[in-house]
């Protein structure tokens, strides 16, 4: 087990952090981001992805819960969609931490559905008859893409990652636990296309920052994406603990 040296203010053993890609891609959008996170000190587990493309969101759940130690203390990390199922883990698991990472925030209180409804909109059009989506890749022309992953490799691991969902995934709603908001959080937000995520995260009182650059961008610059979340999960683990 990874402790703090002595000379840190945190006189706390690390959780292991766990680090959550969209369903819409997988393991390999954290794979460097891990290696700098290690060199931080921490112990990581990059969840794997889902053997098959998830319907419903209570696949990702039952995948994710599965995936997570049971008794051991956890910081999550989660990136893009990913978001929307922290509340629901950390309320089944020893949730110390948690980043939000260019992700989507569930809503304070009730169902969120698994894209908003303009998103939603725009996926329509690019469902087949059967209601499937392309891979998340092919929602961007070439240019798009190739601009937030200049390297060839990178981007040949994330499209062979790739699921194609079903549009029932995207109508789909997701409730979080009552209270969820007052738990331990933070938002990392890459740029600003996530600005109202990151808004939202500041009118709740978290530790916000942000980094310039895409949305892939732990995959682009994963030195600095581990710094920023290394600091994120310390500032929360440095909090005051209260009993309820």
């Amino acid at each position: 087990m990874v402790t703090l040296d002595q000379g840190d203010p945190l006189a706390v053993t690390l959780p292991q952090v766990a680090l959550l890609a969209s369903p819409l891609l997988g393991p390999a959008m954290w794979s460097r981001t891990a290696d700098a996170l290690v060199d931080h000190g921490w112990r990581v587990l990059v969840v794997p992805r889902l053997a098959e493309a998830p319907r419903i969101p209570t696949m990702v759940l039952e995948h994710l819960l599965n995936c997570l130690p049971v008794r051991s203390a956890l910081a999550l990390v989660a990136h893009s969609n990913a978001g929307l199922y922290l509340p629901s883990l950390a309320a089944e698991r020893r949730v110390v931490a948690s980043v939000y990472a260019d992700a989507a925030l569930p809503t304070a209180n009730g169902a969120t559905p698994l894209a908003p409804p303009a998103m939603q909109d725009f996926l329509q059009q690019l469902a087949n008859d059967d209601g499937l989506l392309p891979p998340w890749t092919d929602w961007w022309n070439e240019e798009e893409f190739v601009s937030l992953l200049p390297d060839a490799a990178s981007r040949a691991a994330v499209v062979a990652e790739q699921h194609r969902l079903p549009m029932t995934y995207f109508t789909a709603t997701l409730e979080a636990p009552v209270g969820w908001i007052s738990k331990p959080a933070a938002y990392l937000a890459f740029g600003d296309t996530y600005d109202a995520e990151r808004t939202q995260a500041r009118r709740w009182g978290w530790p916000v920052e942000t980094l310039q650059g895409g949305h892939l961008h732990p995959l682009v610059a994963p030195g600095g994406v581990a710094a920023a979340i290394d600091r994120l999960l310390r500032q929360q683990l440095d909090r005051p603990t209260t009993t309820e």
